[in-house]
């Protein structure tokens, strides 16, 4: 009896090998559609190709000269929106527009890791600005500002509908700043 104890005994601790084996890592994988643009509405006082998996609400603003257009370009999968705003410059605006949308970029400095500011100029189509890429756990990834420096103005930034985890939204992030610099790059003003 002994013996079948001491057997059985040794049977169990020999056949119970914990030969620990690496768990392989593991990533998220995120995949978009590839972006397919059309044009956006021509009545407006610029154009741009816009993504085809947003989805666009708009509200103009008249009041005398001034006129002024919300764009807020939804996208559910991405669970982002890109709000863009056109100001018509009069008399000595541009400056008051400049330093308020390096102001806006700024309010992030707190708790971003760098602000990378990219400028862009076309000057076949007459278009200036800048682009800043905002790293780190901040509420706006990317932000822009566009300009003609005589009567046009638009800005836009990116806001995620979730807490600011830069790692998480990060490839989010990419997809809706190749969005935003298609736009900087198609934006062509209408009217003078």
């Amino acid at each position: 009896m002994k013996r079948l104890i001491f057997l059985t005994g040794c049977l169990v601790f020999l056949s119970c090998k914990n030969d620990s084996i690496p768990k392989p890592k593991g990533f998220l994988r995120l995949e978009y559609p590839n972006a397919a643009y059309s044009e956006t509405d021509k009545s407006l006082p610029f154009t741009f190709e816009k993504n085809n998996l947003s989805k666009t609400t708009l509200k103009v603003t008249n009041s005398g000269k001034n006129q002024s257009v919300a764009i807020n370009m939804s996208y559910p999968l991405l669970k982002g929106t890109i709000y863009l705003t056109y100001k018509r410059i009069t008399n000595l605006d541009l400056n008051r527009y400049l330093i308020d949308a390096k102001n806006i970029t700024q309010k992030h400095a707190q708790k971003a890791d760098a602000i990378i500011e990219q400028p862009y100029m076309d000057n076949v189509k007459n278009v200036y600005g800048m682009l800043y890429e905002i790293d780190g756990n901040v509420a706006s990834q990317s932000q822009f500002y566009v300009t003609d420096s005589l009567h046009h103005f638009v800005t836009g930034s990116v806001y995620f509908f979730a807490k600011p985890n830069y790692d998480s939204i990060l490839p989010a992030a990419n997809y809706l700043k190749k969005d935003i610099q298609h736009i900087m790059e198609t934006i062509t003003w209408n009217s003078d």
